[in-house]
């Protein structure tokens, strides 16, 4: 395999709990990033004084520090990842440092040793895949009695396993700016990964490249709150009710059985209070054309 380099961005506010144990992993990877930049949302915890520590141990370490201001796991994320993002592409420019892909890591995620050298193989087969990522399974006290290397033994919670993920991603750069960049509107990986299929790429999520996250999707402000919020942007970005509905069914078929009711109370709400929606046709027929496909599998079957 080519020595192709990747460029790593992690959003972090108040991650005292995981982000040492996140930064042990991406530090021990079999093929290191160029550049890791850690995002600093605000923190008002330690995490700044163990992003300093790292940022003194390793020279490929940076950070930098947004203002502070209240959680918002909305619009507000994807301004932390563009910041992050926008600031690792300008440091590199300056530096002559070239990259290949660019890549994001929530600070909850914990990686395989070998977790990017195997996601960068997987695009050196495929020219045309454009955004990758790993398999994301959920921390359950099972996990800390299970070495690394039997993860993939570990049972995946994921609705759409052929889709990336938002933590562990890659871009392929080409795909990054043909796309658009990282779009400062609420779920930024999955309108990037629609971007990216309507102009012909690939995307993909690889089961046996396998990450660990230590807080369960959407549970950094509870799972009740988290997946409320997961309706109201499935509202937001004009997700047909039939669509919502199935996954509103598989959340409830999952641990801990419940999500799916926080989610479609989120969706219902912002659809009776006719709350703002997407202003970009692109998105909206995506959707169209998703549930026409929807009904054509139904009917067959």
């Amino acid at each position: 395999m080519r020595d192709l380099m990747f460029i790593l961005i992690t959003p972090v506010k108040n991650e005292e709990k995981f982000i040492k144990k996140t930064a042990s992993t991406v530090i021990a990877q079999t093929k290191k990033p160029l550049l890791w930049l850690i995002v600093d949302d605000g923190s008002t915890d330690q995490s700044p004084n163990i992003i300093k520590e790292l940022e003194k141990e390793y020279t490929w370490i940076k950070s930098i520090r947004l203002p502070e201001h209240p959680r918002d796991l909305t619009f507000h994320y994807s301004y932390v990842c563009k910041s992050g993002i926008d600031f690792a592409i300008d440091y590199c420019t300056q530096n002559s440092i070239t990259y290949e892909y660019i890549g994001l890591l929530d600070a909850d995620t914990l990686l395989q040793r070998d977790y990017y050298e195997n996601l960068i193989s997987e695009f050196e087969k495929e020219p045309a895949l454009g955004i990758a990522s790993g398999c994301l399974i959920d921390w359950t006290e099972e996990c800390d009695q299970i070495r690394e290397e039997y993860w993939g033994s570990l049972e995946v919670n994921s609705p759409n396993r052929n889709t990336p993920r938002g933590s562990g991603r890659l871009w392929r750069k080409k795909c990054y700016y043909e796309t658009g960049g990282c779009p400062l509107e609420p779920a930024c990986d999955t309108l990037s990964n629609i971007k990216a299929v309507n102009r012909g790429w690939k995307i993909a999520q690889f089961d046996q490249i396998r990450a660990l996250q230590l807080r369960a999707t959407s549970g950094a402000e509870g799972v009740w709150k988290g997946y409320l919020s997961k309706g109201r942007t499935a509202h937001y970005l004009s997700r047909p009710f039939l669509l919502v509905l199935g996954g509103g069914v598989y959340f409830s078929m999952n641990k801990p059985y419940f999500q799916g009711i926080p989610y479609l109370i989120g969706y219902l709400s912002s659809m009776i209070k006719r709350e703002p929606q997407i202003q970009d046709e692109e998105i909206t027929q995506y959707w169209k054309q998703q549930l026409k496909d929807y009904l054509i599998i139904k009917n067959k079957n």
